[in-house]
């Protein structure tokens, strides 16, 4: 594609945009307001669940310096399985490290903040120069700055992001760009203007293209490239049919946050009202309202025989107010599973209520579970290991399902595998008490290793098949 035509795509795709903008808008001034405009705001139920929500999901689906992922040979039979298991188990641990000594987790967390308010996220993943730590460099993108397009696979394989860069961080970022004169002038001068610059990234074969514009005229390309997995992962919470971008927990709760919000508003002017009192006084020439002050120890001058300055009683009270807030509250930190994905509140809770509890989180989570999978998880842990084999730290690996398989390995998803393991091992119980020929049709090592499997457990631990 040309410029030009990258150029009119972005701005069509952004007129398509406008229609979720306005939503957005509001759900981050009752959220995540910015700062120095949260003047409206009097509650701060929904941004305290908001961002339990986002922690939790950080904790539950990629755990810092944990393992919430692992690769296994797709058939794991004989010893070239065996082999195969553990250079795969040495590959992750090596992307592993990588994870932990990047800025993963600070950024994985902004994205999962986008990712509640406005339902969509979208992650950049990049290779870090050389000589730092790792190799592995994230830049959580603002929903504000990136444009979408769903292709024919259901997922958002387009992706734009508008930057607005002076022309030295224009020539840092893209230092094999030719940049036009005027622009090569403002490098060494001050309080240098930005200016626009789109990143386009689209599917082309069974490739990505990528392309860097600077918006002048004409158009000037800075940059351009191939990957074979995007740089740009977007994902979302929820999808409704025909829509675009994802819907999040905090659009299903705007109402109930906003008539909080103005409850609380409400509580608080009539609490000012009952503090300070409204007052009326008889114009007797004497007293002068503008000069009362209400104050401990005050002398209010009044005219002989007039009543001076008498409160006015109120109307009536607003105690209701707290028993529609206390619902109100309730259903915004349901609505955001404040209560669902945080610690258990009664340290007594058994073995079982921890279990049962683990298992509804699964069942609330499951549809958002799978979509996240599907559309961050799998597709960032491809891009990691294509930029580590580009490295040469790993061979080159190819997440098809035939020769590699990717295994989640987070809190979120053992949740099904303990179940699956419970009910083996129930198995085996039973199977142990028919008898010697019953137990003797039960292999041993199969079964250790498929709970090794099942549970996550490190191929170090289980002996090489013969």
């Amino acid at each position: 594609m040309t410029p030009e035509a990258l150029l009119a795509r972005h701005g069509q795709a952004l007129a398509r945009r406008g229609t979720v903008a306005a939503l957005w808008d509001d759900a981050y001034a009752h959220v995540l307001p910015e700062p120095g405009r949260a003047a409206g705001l009097y509650d701060a139920t929904a941004a305290d669940a908001a961002e339990q929500l986002a922690a939790s999901l950080l904790a539950e689906l990629t755990p810092p310096w944990s393992r919430w992922f692992g690769l296994a040979p797709a058939s794991a039979a004989g010893t070239e399985g065996e082999a195969m298991a553990f250079a795969l188990e040495g590959a992750a641990d090596i992307l592993q490290t990588h994870l932990d000594r990047s800025n993963f987790a600070v950024e994985m967390h902004q994205a999962f903040l986008d990712l509640v308010v406005t339902g969509t996220g979208v992650l950049l993943a990049e290779e870090a120069p050389p000589g730092e730590a790792s190799a592995l460099r994230f830049a959580a993108i603002p929903m504000r700055s990136a444009v979408l397009e769903e292709g024919a696979s259901g997922r958002l394989d387009t992706v734009f992001r508008e930057q607005r860069l002076t022309a030295a961080a224009i020539a840092g970022r893209f230092p094999f760009a030719e940049l036009p004169r005027a622009l090569e002038a403002e490098l060494a001068g001050e309080d240098a203007p930005r200016h626009r610059v789109i990143e386009a990234v689209w599917p082309e074969g069974p490739a990505h293209r990528w392309a860097a514009i600077l918006d002048a005229e004409p158009p000037l390309l800075l940059a351009q490239g191939r990957f074979r997995d995007p740089p740009f992962i977007a994902f979302r919470w929820l999808k409704a049919p025909g829509e675009t971008y994802g819907r999040g927990p905090v659009a299903k709760a705007l109402p109930d946050i906003r008539t909080a919000n103005r409850v609380v508003e409400l509580v608080l002017k009539n609490a000012s009202i009952a503090v300070t009192g409204i007052w009326q006084a008889e114009d007797d020439g004497v007293l002068n309202p503008a000069t009362v002050q209400l104050v401990p120890g005050a002398i209010i001058p009044k005219a002989p025989g007039s009543a001076g300055l008498t409160p006015l009683a109120a109307p009536g009270s607003f105690d209701v107010s707290q028993v529609v807030l206390a619902d109100l509250r309730a259903r915004i930190r349901t609505a955001l599973l404040a209560d669902r994905l945080g610690p258990p509140r009664d340290a007594r809770m058994t073995a079982t209520e921890v279990l049962e509890r683990a298992a509804e989180t699964s069942r609330l989570l499951g549809a958002t579970f799978g979509r996240l999978q599907c559309e961050l998880l799998t597709p960032l842990v491809a891009r990691c290991l294509g930029i580590l084999a580009r490295r040469g730290e790993i061979p080159p690996l190819a997440l098809d399902g035939q020769r590699v398989a990717l295994r989640y390995e987070s809190p979120l998803a053992r949740v099904q595998g303990r179940a699956d393991a419970a009910n083996t091992i129930l198995f085996l119980e039973a199977v142990s008490k028919l008898g010697s020929d019953a137990a003797a049709q039960v292999d041993a090592g199969a079964a250790a290793r498929w709970l090794a499997r099942t549970l996550g457990a490190p191929a170090e631990i289980l002996t090489p098949q013969e």
